[in-house]
């Protein structure tokens, strides 16, 4: 998801995880008593980190259809004003985007379309730039070129506590307690908020990756006196995942609320809910989830294939 979805993914990229089943078997989680020893979370969140590395390398295969709800409140608390957008959300480049295909249940105009491929073609350069810059210092970034905060770092900056197994859609889950430092200290902006930071995640046991996170900031938080970030006490948000193709967890639905404003141009007062669908793989032979109009690495759909559920291996 691109970066409109800031306030969940700062957990997401915070813990460098992944995660959950798909919605349609979205299932409420169950304490099980199951006596076998709990892992170290040392060592799990170690795999999980690692886990992450490989899936976002294999989700640069995929595309999927990014459906964005927002509801603005007045001072009163009441909705004065719900937008919505619809994206397709792929890689360019080595970059992942998320480009816009309607507002409001409205296409984009040719117009429209033109300034969007315009300001992707900035944004990928600009993340490009970014990523090669954090890379040139020695420092891992993700697609966008935003900096990982190790699994390391991250319980320096915070305590996990009150491990427990869970049973989640079926598969055994380990359920942890997160809460930061706040006396912490601090190297960049995206620890600071880590350490404002109190949620729980759910870990599959089986393929040590995320399976659902939430969390809620405990202060507010600001950047440049508010300027450039401005994320207020109370704000809080959950992100769920699916396992696809039996081979990648990718994000199925995100939910935020609160006070949120991110430099002049993203935030909201109230409600944000995020739900992808339609995951489509592409570059190699696969099945196709959800859809047989699979998009190729330039967002262009590639042709029909041969079997509804086989894309043709390229030559």
């Amino acid at each position: 998801m691109g970066r409109f979805t800031f306030l969940p993914a700062l957990l997401v990229a915070s813990f460098s995880l992944a995660a959950q089943e798909p919605a349609a078997n979205n299932s409420a989680p169950n304490a099980v008593t199951d006596t076998a020893p709990l892992p170290a979370m040392g060592s799990l969140l170690l795999d999980v980190e690692h886990n992450a590395l490989a899936a976002e390398s294999a989700r640069k295969d995929y595309t999927y259809r990014v459906h964005v709800e927002q509801q603005e409140l007045d001072g009163k608390g009441n909705t004065k004003k719900t937008t919505t957008i619809d994206s397709d959300s792929l890689t360019i480049d080595g970059v992942r985007i998320d480009r816009v295909t309607a507002r409001n249940g409205k296409p984009l105009t040719p117009d429209e379309i033109k300034k969007e491929s315009e300001r992707i073609d900035k944004e990928v350069a600009k993340d490009k730039e970014r990523r090669a810059k954090l890379e040139g210092q020695g420092k891992e970034s993700d697609s966008r070129g935003d900096q990982i905060i190790t699994a390391a770092r991250i319980l320096e900056l915070g305590t996990f506590s009150n491990p427990r197994r869970v049973m989640m859609n079926g598969r055994p889950t380990i359920v942890a307690d997160y809460a930061g430092d706040p006396k912490a200290k601090t190297r960049n902006a995206a620890e600071n908020v880590i350490k404002d930071l109190v949620g729980t995640v759910w870990i599959d046991e089986h393929d040590h990756t995320l399976a659902r996170s939430e969390g809620h900031f405990v202060a507010d938080y600001k950047i440049g006196g508010g300027l450039v970030a401005d994320i207020r006490k109370g704000s809080r948000f959950e992100a769920q995942f699916a396992k696809i193709n039996g081979e990648v967890w990718l994000p199925t639905q995100i939910h935020a609320e609160g006070k949120v404003r991110i430099l002049l141009f993203a935030g909201f007062n109230g409600t944000l809910q995020v739900a992808t669908s339609d995951y489509r793989k592409f570059r190699s032979t696969s099945t196709i989830v959800g859809s047989s109009d699979a998009l190729g690495p330039d967002g262009n759909p590639l042709p029909e294939p041969a079997s509804q559920q086989q894309l043709p291996q390229p030559k």
